[in-house]
């Protein structure tokens, strides 16, 4: 199971739609990428229980969570309905190249009762910049499958870190769930944004462009 940005006074703007970063393609810099985790804190993402990788192709990163879970109902403590994950990650980009996140993917699992309800949301900043504004995307009972959504960004709205410059980019992420008008005294529910093996990821979409 498993389961934009602010530059300099901008906020940027995005929107829960499904789309591809495709749309825009950018010519991602050759050298390796390297990402290194400066923090985690959050009652989702103890130390030790989220990993941060590189593609190969420089176009995208990704992080796996594996203690990601907020649930309801039978057996489900009261601090146990909201759970979030803030990570400050420092991209070290090669000379002559910026970025921006043209779209992040989340994927998880979810096991809600009848009438039972369930959010996973997610903001996103440059370091010493304002939070974007929360992308929400709700669930509602019955359901008992795997999910997945997408933020993503309007080419026009892209707001890419300054050239020459080394922020963290801070991700805070949060699942909630809800008992709605189930029966938590007979059902449990449950949404997860986590991976024991590693095989269900968050993806976040890199969009490269040369610096003058």
């Amino acid at each position: 199971m498993l389961h934009m940005f602010a530059a300099v006074g901008v906020a940027l703007s995005i929107v829960a739609q499904p789309a591809h970063t495709s749309m825009w393609p950018s010519n991602p810099p050759p050298d390796k990428i390297i990402i290194d985790v400066v923090t985690i804190n959050g009652s989702g993402c103890r130390p030790g229980t989220a990993a941060v990788a590189v593609s190969d192709d420089n176009t995208a990163f990704t992080v796996t969570y594996s203690e990601f879970l907020a649930q309801v109902g039978v057996g489900a403590k009261p601090t146990d309905s909201r759970k979030n994950c803030q990570l400050s990650l420092k991209v070290h980009v090669p000379q002559g190249f910026t970025y921006a996140i043209a779209a992040a993917d989340y994927r998880g699992f979810a096991q809600l009762a009848s009438g039972a309800t369930a959010l996973e949301r997610a903001n996103y900043y440059f370091q010493g910049n304002s939070p974007t504004a929360f992308v929400e995307h709700p669930f509602s009972g019955p359901m008992t499958d795997d999910w997945q959504k997408t933020d993503t960004t309007d080419i026009a709205a892209l707001v890419f870190l300054p050239c020459g410059e080394l922020r963290n980019f801070n991700i805070n992420a949060e699942v909630r769930a809800g008992v709605g008008t189930s029966d938590p005294r007979k059902t449990t529910s449950f949404i997860a944004m986590d991976s024991t093996d590693g095989s269900i990821t968050t993806t976040y979409h890199f969009h490269w462009k040369n610096c003058p």
